[in-house]
């Protein structure tokens, strides 16, 4: 195992769409050499900068550090290249192991036989060795093992985060189909907030925006309520080290506003057990009320929300709705940028006003746009964005 200052590379995992901000993310904590791949970000580090990623990364699904990387074209060369690795180094035989398999591969098409043999490979190991085996546990293992295969290429990672890292901790409750924390952190990180006007989620179900956009604001880490991550049960884990990085105060000042509103009331009682359980009672203000009766304070910010849509509404009230959003952004939020996430064409275009960007994200499954409307101070006219304004769509 590497000593504390010896640099390594490492993956963050993300989103589709999410790569740019967490690199961004990354090159701000420090870290070296940054790349941006597909849905993931390449960089390196020492083992603070491996803590440091876990605790602080607001866009990232998971970070995985690769130790092996070998050719394999077919399930005894995949069984012997794992085989080989000294898995003595990371556990015992006593311990638990969960193995993530991804494949692209012609000569290896199903993952779960792949994951099958590299099970074998590492429990022989250790059979051979000691008598004795380590055992498959899927749920809070001692090590997860990420292997992924490209064609024949096979890498052969660690996973230090455990739990994906959209797993905060503050949730308590969840009204139906409930924003992934990672990206409701990339949406407002992707919205270019300045973290000092009105954040504004006027259709905030269990609050996630609105307790991603205070953590953001406060400069609070992401992973603080977390109870563990995977490092935590290395071999090399240096719990001083971690000690050192979890109590760093890194809280900053933010004079703005938040504030969340819905119009259910089960909703915002979920909103509000999730925000007291992050400790941000304080710092969100909420009510129940309709976005057809919200008033915005009268000055400049940002308003992201993700409305209902098809998977949670019937066809025939979506384009009302997004009618009365439109209205609503037009008429109220003079000064403000607004962001809507909806996986519907006819629904963007029944909010009827020209979008300045546009952003292919994924919320699930489902392929959703992500679109920018600035509502500029002044005259009727000027809050609709120039017609020769050029849209940005982000390639896949």
């Amino acid at each position: 195992m590497e000593t504390n200052t010896e640099k390594f590379r490492l993956i963050a995992k993300t989103f589709h769409g999410l790569e740019e901000v967490l690199a961004e993310e990354l090159t701000n904590l420090g870290a070296e050499e940054v790349k941006i791949l597909k849905r993931a970000v390449s960089f390196v580090g020492d083992k603070s900068m491996m803590y440091k990623a876990n605790l602080h990364l607001r866009s990232a699904i998971r970070v995985i550090k690769p130790i092996v990387k070998f050719s394999a074209s077919n399930t005894d060369e995949l069984y012997e290249g794992i085989y080989n690795i000294n898995w003595g180094e990371f556990i015992s035989n006593k311990d638990t192991i969960a193995i993530d398999s991804t494949v692209s591969s012609d000569d290896f098409k199903h993952s779960k036989f792949v994951t099958y043999k590299i099970k074998d490979a590492i429990v022989d190991q250790f059979y051979q060795r000691t008598g004795n085996r380590p055992s498959v546990r899927m749920v809070n293992p001692t090590l997860r093992i990420n292997v992924h295969i490209d064609r024949n290429t096979c890498t052969v990672s660690l996973d230090s985060s455990g739990e994906s890292l959209h797993k905060r901790g503050y949730r308590v409750g969840e009204t139906p189909a409930p924003l992934n924390e990672v990206l409701a952190a990339g949406m407002i990180l992707l919205s270019d907030w300045d973290k000092k006007s009105t954040f504004i989620d006027p259709m905030c179900g269990s609050g996630t925006l609105l307790i991603e956009a205070a953590l953001i604001a406060y400069n609070i880490p992401p992973g603080l309520y977390r109870k563990e991550f995977g490092f935590q049960k290395w071999k090399d884990y240096d719990e001083d080290l971690w000690d050192d990085i979890y109590n760093e105060e890194t809280e900053v000042d933010f004079e703005g506003n938040i504030i969340g509103a819905d119009i259910s009331d089960r909703a915002m009682k979920i909103a509000e057990e999730n925000i007291r359980n992050a400790g941000l009672r304080r710092k969100i203000k909420l009510k129940v009320t309709p976005f057809q009766q919200f008033l915005p304070p009268n000055d400049e910010g940002v308003l992201i929300t993700n409305p209902p849509y098809g998977e949670r509404l019937k066809p025939r009230d979506l384009n009302g709705l997004y009618e009365m959003i439109g209205e609503r952004l037009k008429h109220n939020f003079s000064g403000y940028d607004a962001w809507i996430l909806s996986y519907s064409k006819e629904c963007f275009n029944s909010i009827g006003l020209r979008p300045s960007r546009k952003i292919t994200l994924f919320n699930g499954g489902l392929e959703c746009k992500y679109q920018k409307y600035s509502m500029y101070k002044g005259k009727l006219k000027d809050k609709f964005e120039d017609k020769d304004s050029k849209s940005e769509e982000d390639q896949d």
